[in-house]
């Protein structure tokens, strides 16, 4: 164990940490040059077809550093906010952590709060400025805001080229220096706890574990506890990540590793649980299956567990999928401990489920995984925030489905969560950001200034603002170079309405949506206008408009569809074609009457994208 090292590689999103680690796995000749290709850590296409890392993705490598091999355990983790979540769990299983800056770049917002996590574990950090190749580089900026923020001398700094290589190995040799071996408690050597960071599901293995080794050992076939759910399984096959999964005779303790459950119900395995021997008595059971109080291990802290603020609705375009749909969010799961979801109807959609989510991009990934990984046709609602109601009985109602809504007259006072937001900007777009900041109605809290003329804003502001569409505002309002993190802060007052979307005067929930009180008519003006672009015509005139509370505040109306029904008549009386144009008139009528529409699964999609 003395020569074991277990850290990970944080930084903010596009900063270089698939890269760094591709030359970790070349360095350490654990993929040969001839299979290794870029980002090899991130094995999804998704993750490759947008240059990102969605998941952590754990590699054990092996060095010689003086004569002395070491066993170095990485994590490499996701950039962007929306999957912080995944970063604390990396943070929780190792020693010490690279944290990464882009040298065109410098400190951005998720940089910082990447760090604070780190710091919350008690990690050794190593600050690292990354691509010093680049003619845009801006080397010693960067060194200066990094020593700033560490409050270190300039020389501590490592400087990298994770593209070309440059400093890689010095880096290497920094880890095993500075990051300290995993140290166990005295006297719990013999007595395994494992604390679950990840999972995943195989059909013939059952759950596979993804697992730090606090204390103990497990041996395969040896019989296992998961002591959240009191679930027994067995230890099929335990081993190490290289970086595909690798069967080895035993995990020890500080070791990352895997241990295939055999365990096929999902919902048993929970992330953040801690896995203990079956024939060391666990919360008071003995081996034997008796009581006894005197015999317990306490289980490791785990995951503070996360908690969705975006929900989204998910429906099938075939509505023979939904049990696939529900298979398939069950594996995600595994390794997404922040999906949440649970059924519900919608009469224009069927069955489907509602999902709760870390932000909008969480969203997007898991909609994508759904297509990719399990061929599913979806259909998805536009993310939006929990509320809290506090009817006239001061009774507090948490609101996840926008049809769950009570009535004006019930609402006694409405909450929505709000966010801390920060920014960092180059100061030359700062009047840019202002103005993005201003049109969000939040509060102005705090205005930082770093090195190399970047600012740091701080402003509280309602997360409905943000979640959708804020990010990519910014991005374009400042050519790509400012940078946002946010985190939820507590719930507060608005005046929140309930908009309705009446089509053909029924009523629409799938296009419902809570919005402020003043910004109700041009959000509902917004909507009509687009149903009446998108949304096909019929043989009788379609009447769109726009609610609240019963008040019609906007309409538009889609023109019947036209035949001419007299065409093939050729001569004659008019009193024929007459006859003809009042059957058409009627038929009009009594369709009007009833006065029900089929709106296809493609008018969804667009909405939902609008």
């Amino acid at each position: 164990m003395e020569n074991t090292r277990n850290f990970c590689i944080i930084a903010h999103i596009d900063h270089g940490k698939s890269t760094l680690a591709d030359r970790f796995l070349e360095l350490t000749n654990t993929i040969p040059k001839e299979k290794m290709r870029p980002q090899y850590l991130d094995a999804m296409d998704l993750e490759r077809g947008k240059g990102i890392t969605i998941k952590m993705h754990p590699v054990r490598m092996s060095y010689t550093l003086n004569a002395i091999p070491y066993t170095l355990n990485l994590i490499d983790t996701p950039g962007h906010v929306d999957f912080s979540y995944e970063v604390s769990r990396s943070l929780a299983a190792v020693e010490g952590a690279i944290l990464l800056v882009d040298a065109t770049k410098g400190i951005q917002a998720q940089t910082i709060a990447n760090l604070e996590l780190a710091k919350k574990q008690n990690l050794v950090i190593i600050p690292v400025v990354n691509k010093i190749d680049s003619p845009q580089a801006r080397i010693e900026e960067a060194i200066e805001e990094l020593s700033n923020l560490f409050k270190i001398d300039k020389n501590q700094i490592i400087k990298i080229s994770a593209k070309y290589g440059t400093n890689v190995e010095t880096l290497l040799k920094t880890v095993i220096e500075k990051i300290s071996p995993p140290s166990t408690k005295p006297g719990n050597f013999d007595v395994l706890r494992a604390l679950i960071f990840d999972s995943k599901y195989d059909p013939f293995k059952g759950v596979i574990a993804y697992v730090r080794v606090v204390d103990g050992s497990l041996r395969n076939g040896e019989k296992i506890y998961l002591m959240a759910n009191g679930t027994l399984g067995e230890a099929k096959e335990v081993g190490i990540f290289k970086p595909e999964l690798r069967p080895i005779e035993e995990l020890k303790a500080g070791e990352i590793g895997y241990i295939a459950t055999g365990i096929k119900e999902l919902e048993k395995v929970r992330v953040g649980d801690t896995i203990t021997k079956l024939k060391i008595p666990a919360r008071g059971w003995s081996a034997e299956g008796r009581k006894n109080e005197k015999l317990k291990i306490e289980a490791l802290p785990g995951y503070q567990e996360p908690k969705p603020m975006v929900f989204a609705s998910i429906y099938p375009e075939n509505p023979d999928d939904f049990d696939l749909l529900k298979e398939s969010l069950n594996k995600l799961k595994l390794n997404d401990a922040a999906l949440t979801f649970a059924a519900e109807t919608k009469e224009a959609l069927g069955r489907g489920f509602q999902c709760g989510f870390l932000g909008s991009l969480h969203a997007e990934i898991t909609s994508e995984r759904l297509r990719r990984e399990f061929g599913l046709n979806l259909v998805i609602s536009t993310p939006s925030v929990v509320y809290k109601i506090l009817n006239q009985k001061n009774q507090e109602i948490t609101i996840y489905s926008i049809s769950d809504w009570p009535n004006l007259s019930e609402i006694k006072e409405a909450r929505e969560p709000w966010a801390r937001l920060e920014i960092i900007t180059p100061s030359n777009y700062l009047g840019q950001v202002s103005e993005l900041l201003h049109d969000l109605k939040g509060t102005y809290v705090q205005t930082k200034y770093f090195g190399a003329g970047k600012t740091f804003l701080i402003y509280e502001v309602p997360l409905r603002e943000i979640i959708s569409g804020f990010y990519d505002n910014l991005k374009g309002s400042t050519q790509g170079y400012a940078s946002m993190n946010y985190e939820v802060l507590d719930w507060r007052k608005g005046d929140l309405v309930k908009l309705e979307i009446l089509i053909a005067w029924r009523k629409e929930e799938a296009f419902s949506k809570i919005v402020p009180r003043d910004e109700i008519f041009k959000e509902g003006k917004k909507i009509v206008s687009k149903l009446k672009e998108i949304l096909p015509s019929q043989l009788f005139a379609v009447p769109l408009q726009a609610a609240m509370g019963g008040q019609i505040i906007a309409r538009e109306t889609i023109k019947a569809k036209r035949r001419d029904v007299i065409a093939p008549l050729y001569g004659g009386d008019y009193t024929r074609k007459r006859k003809l144009l009042e059957k058409q008139k009627k038929g009009k009528k009594e369709l009007r009457e009833k006065g029900k529409i089929r709106i296809p699964a493609k008018v969804f999609l667009e909405m939902f994208k609008s």
